[in-house]
C-alpha cells in the first residue's frame, strides 16, 4: 500500500476568535500525503505550521477553531474519515493507531511525575486492554530499545534523561501502537546539533523499517533537504509551493522559496555573502491584499498587489510541482490567479 494515499486535506481553514475578529492562520490548505511518504514543511514563524499540525490532529484548542475544508484519512481498513467532522469518541480509537504526535519539547509532553513505563503503558492498555503487565513492560524495553535505550530507563522519571534521551523516548511511545501516520513538530529543536543528527538518523531507520508517514515541521530547510520525499513551504497562513527536494533546491518557482534556500549557507562553496528575505511576515490580523508576500518581493508584478494566486500545478517540465505565484500563472477575468 506504500505510495497510496493516506491524508487529503483540501481547503482546510484554521482561524483564531480574537476581540478583534478572526485571524486566519490556515487559509484554505489543501495537499495529499501518500503511505510512507516523509513530507516537510517549512517557513517562518507565524506561518501557519503549528495551527496546520494541530488542526490535523485534531489537537487545537480554543481560541483555535477549523472553520472549513476537509482532512480526509484512509484507514487500515480502506474506510475514508473526515477527521474534521470525527466527534471525540470516534476520534480517540485512532489516536496513537492510526494518528502519533511528536512535539517539540519532550519534557513538556511527559508527565515529570510519572516514570517512563507508567506513560508507556497508559498509551498501551488503552488500545489494548486485554494485554498482561508483562507484556506492557515487554514492549515498553522493546520500544526503548528501538531508539537506542537500555530498557532499564523505562523505570526513570523524564527529569532523570538527558534531552537527546527524553525527545527519543517520545519518538518510540509514539511509535507505541504502530501508527500509520507520525506528525513531528521540529523533534530536535530542544537538542544540541550533534543530537540532531542521531535523532534524526534514528527517525529515518525507523521509518524506513516500519513504514508510516510523516509530517516533518521545521524552520530548517536544509535539514528538510536531506530527509524528505516532498516539501510544502507556508506563508501567511498558505501553502505557496510542493515540490520534491531537489526541485526546491536547484529551481525554486516562489520568490519566498528562493529567499528560504538562500538564507542557507552551502557546507562547500566558494565564499559568498547572504542574503536574507527583506522585512517581516504579514500581521494575520490584517494581511495585505492580493498576495500576502508581494511587500517583501523582488519580483512582483503590478497584479501581485491585488490578485490572490492559487496553489497549482505547473507545466510538466518541472515534474509533479504546485505553486501559488503569478510569475508562473495566468490571470483570469474574475480577478484571482487560475
Amino acid at each position: 500500500m506504500r505510495g497510496e494515499p493516506l491524508l487529503d486535506v483540501s481547503r482546510l481553514t484554521v482561524e483564531y476568535v480574537t476581540e478583534r475578529g478572526a485571524v486566519l492562520a490556515c487559509n484554505e490548505v489543501s495537499f495529499t500525503l501518500r503511505r510512507g511518504e516523509i513530507l516537510g514543511l517549512a517557513g517562518e514563524s507565524g506561518s501557519g505550521k503549528s495551527s496546520l499540525i494541530t488542526a490535523l490532529t485534531r489537537l487545537q484548542r480554543l481560541p483555535a477553531l477549523t472553520t472549513g475544508g476537509e482532512i480526509r484519512y484512509h484507514t487500515r481498513d480502506g474506510h475514508l474519515l473526515d477527521l474534521v467532522t470525527l466527534d471525540e469518541r470516534r476520534l480517540r480509537p485512532l489516536r496513537w493507531t492510526e494518528l502519533a504526535i511528536v512535539l517539540q519539547s519532550a519534557m513538556a509532553a511527559f508527565n515529570p511525575v510519572m516514570r517512563l513505563k507508567a506513560q508507556f503503558a497508559d498509551v498501551i492498555v488503552e488500545h489494548q486492554p486485554g494485554i498482561t503487565g508483562d507484556e506492557v513492560a515487554e514492549r515498553t524495553g522493546r520500544l526503548l530499545r528501538m531508539v537506542g535505550i537500555a530498557p532499564e530507563r523505562a523505570h526513570s522519571y523524564p527529569h532523570e534523561l538527558s534531552g537527546g534521551m527524553r525527545q527519543r523516548a517520545l519518538i518510540a511511545l509514539a511509535l507505541a501502537c504502530e501508527p500509520e501516520l507520525v506528525v513531528m513538530d521540529e523533534p530536535t529543536t530542544a537538542v544540541d546539533v550533534v543530537m540532531q543528527r542521531q535523532i534524526m538518523a534514528q527517525i529515518l531507520r525507523l521509518q524506513r523499517r516500519l513504514g508510516f508517514a510523516v509530517v516533518f515541521v521545521t524552520h530548517d530547510l536544509s535539514l528538510l533537504m536531506e530527509i524528505a520525499d516532498r516539501i510544502a513551504i507556508m506563508y501567511a497562513g498558505r501553502i505557496v509551493e510542493i515540490g520534491a527536494p531537489q526541485q526546491l533546491y536547484t529551481d525554486p518557482l516562489h520568490p519566498y522559496t528562493r529567499g528560504l534556500r538562500d538564507a542557507f549557507p552551502p557546507l562547500h562553496a566558494p565564499l559568498t555573502k547572504l542574503a536574507g528575505i527583506p522585512g517581516s511576515p504579514p500581521d494575520l490580523r490584517d494581511p495585505p491584499p492580493g498576495c500576502a508576500f508581494h511587500p517583501r518581493c523582488a519580483q512582483r508584478l503590478p497584479e501581485c498587489e491585488q490578485v490572490l494566486p492559487r496553489l497549482h500545478q505547473v507545466l510538466p517540465q518541472h515534474g509533479e510541482r504546485q505553486v501559488a505565484c503569478l510569475l508562473h500563472d495566468s490571470i483570469d477575468p474574475g480577478g484571482e490567479a487560475s
